[in-house]
Order: structure tokens, then C-alpha cells, then sequence
């Protein structure tokens, strides 16, 4: 069943099928959506810059040692883990330098 809308002079707009009527029929037929929804000629998906670097970086050879991330988490679980503060605030500064484009 389709009704229409009207809101202050805009054009009248067909309102979305209701779900429960469509679970109901496909509930009489013993189908689902995602069961019988078959990919369209149509259909695409449009990935953005962020989540193509996400699947490369995920897919890619990894730069990661293993060895030392297990290393790490050992002494995690451990609590003998230490972090030099130091070394952390160098780093952090080195990093901004690199933005801003300073040396």
C-alpha cells in the first residue's frame, strides 16, 4: 500500500513500502530479503580515500615485528612493560616538526 504525502505546496511523495507487510509475505513464502536480494546489474560501491588506505594497509605486507609485539605484550600481561616518557615527548616533537615542515 503507497500513500502519499503533502507538505505545504511540495510535490506528493510515494512513502516506503512498510517492512511489516513485506516480513509478513515473505514470512507466507518462507523467503528473506537477504536470501532471495540477488546482486543488480546496477549496484556499486564507492569506497572513500580513507578506506582504500585502511584495506591496503590491512592487505599490504606488513612493516610490524611480530616478534617484538609479542615481546611487548608479554611484558604487558607482565607488568614489567616500561615506558621511557623522554623518548616519547622526542619523538612526539620530531613528528610535529615534520608536519609543520621545520627540521
Amino acid at each position: 500500500m503507497n500513500t502519499t504525502i503533502s507538505s505545504n505546496g511540495l510535490p506528493q511523495l510515494p512513502l516506503a513500502t512498510n517492512s511489516s507487510e513485506n516480513s509478513a509475505s515473505q514470512a507466507s513464502t518462507g523467503t528473506s530479503a537477504s536470501s532471495t536480494a540477488a546482486p543488480q546489474a546496477n549496484d556499486s560501491v564507492k569506497l572513500t580515500d580513507s578506506a582504500r588506505a585502511l584495506h591496503q594497509a590491512s592487505s599490504a605486507d606488513s612493516p610490524v615485528d611480530t616478534a617484538k609485539v609479542e615481546q611487548i605484550k608479554k611484558a604487558l600481561a607482565a607488568g614489567t612493560y616500561q615506558v621511557d616518557p623522554n623518548a616519547i615527548a622526542n619523538r612526539l616533537t620530531s613528528m610535529e616538526s615534520q608536519f609543520s615542515g621545520k627540521k
